[in-house]
């Protein structure tokens, strides 16, 4: 099972990518320590110095339709700030974009 889901790709992170820091959503039982890892084993040029974590809890939904209220959740995920070393390669999300 891969520890990696998939980088999370927002106003804020485009900021902190800026800042050599990178916000991947990972599996919820990782630890930091498999969080870098993996992320040196995905991209072996660049070197990881911190990895901060955080669980984001999902968030309740309300709709009104015509037969009535309908409530459902979104779904609670993990998320993994990892800082690059600023002296080495960097991550490029973009490359493949045209």
């Amino acid at each position: 099972m891969d520890t990696l889901i998939q980088p999370i790709l927002t106003e804020k992170t485009s900021r902190l990518m800026e800042e050599a820091q990178y916000v991947f959503q990972v599996r919820e039982q990782a630890s930091k320590v498999e969080v870098r890892k993996a992320i040196e084993r995905e991209y072996p040029n660049v070197r990881v110095d911190d990895v901060r974590t955080q669980n984001v809890r999902g968030k309740t939904k309300t709709q009104f339709t015509r037969a009535g209220q309908i409530e459902g959740n979104t779904g609670s995920y993990k998320k993994a700030i990892v800082s690059l070393d600023p002296d080495g390669e960097q991550i490029d999300f973009f490359e493949d974009v045209y």
